[in-house]
């Protein structure tokens, strides 16, 4: 996908606007493939094993709460925390061997070169979130730069809570790594839950749709990961023009009222 700005004259806009009025006349509506149905399993396992990692992470490694709830409760919270550490480390390595064209096109989208449009977008976003009907954000890629960078962080202070995970649960189950290393170890795991914490609710909170321009944004990963052209094009311009030419990812169905 190329990086370079596409600059939308009136008269596209225009242009868009009234193919989108004809459709609706036509009583059709042409959708786009966003996430496959891999993409979407890997992201809800990885995700409910995130969510319980932090639950029993909480009573695992934080005294007051485990003695709240006594050592009966703490071994449950210890158990599930390992089941589910393994889950959140096989599952998209498994995953990520499988369709390792996948795993190269995140990798494209996260380090792509941020253009005019990326950091205007930027610029405009907090006041976007509160003002969508009066602010008018420049087209983005398939990735938004924001989303660009809020989802580097989850994937590396995910990966930092993975690695350190293992060796932890390699200590646990007999490997001696020594007092200095184990608490090396544990307060990097524990900065690395401080950060998913703090990205990861940023990034439930857009996902959600509790603000307006992205209610029912949820339905792209937990749905059948197929978004509107109209929706795409409002969210994503350059990716959604691209797609639409293409043709390949894209379906049209009847629209249901």
């Amino acid at each position: 996908m190329s990086n370079e700005a596409v600059n939308v004259s009136p008269e596209q806009l225009a242009a868009d606007k009234q193919f989108l009025k004809d459709r609706e006349a036509a009583g059709t509506e042409r959708y786009i493939k966003r996430h496959s149905l891999q993409a979407r399993w890997t992201h809800g396992i990885a995700v409910t094993a995130c969510l319980l990692l932090c639950l029993s992470g909480c009573f695992v490694f934080i005294p007051p709460l485990a003695q709240m709830v006594g050592s009966d409760v703490v071994f449950v919270f210890r158990m599930v925390h390992r089941v589910c550490g393994v889950i959140f480390v096989v599952v998209p390595l498994f995953s990520a061997i499988a369709s390792p064209k996948g795993v190269g096109h995140i990798v494209k989208n996260l380090f792509a070169k941020w253009t005019s449009d990326d950091k205007k977008w930027m610029m405009l976003f907090f006041p976007y979130l509160f003002m969508a009907k009066w602010i008018h954000m420049p087209d983005q890629d398939e990735v938004k730069s924001g989303q660009r960078f809020a989802d580097g962080m989850l994937w590396l202070f995910g990966l930092l809570m993975a690695v350190t995970g293992v060796f932890l649960l390699i200590g646990e189950l007999g490997l001696n790594l020594g007092t200095t290393a184990h608490g090396v170890l544990l307060f990097l795991h524990d900065f690395g839950f401080l950060m998913i914490a703090v990205f990861g609710l940023a990034h439930i909170f857009l996902g959600a749709g509790i603000f307006q321009p992205y209610r029912g944004t949820y339905k792209l990963m937990f749905g059948n990961g197929m978004v509107s052209e109209s929706d795409a094009i409002y969210h994503w311009g350059h990716w959604a023009r691209k797609e639409i030419t293409e043709g390949k990812n894209v379906v049209e169905k009847p629209v249901t009222k």
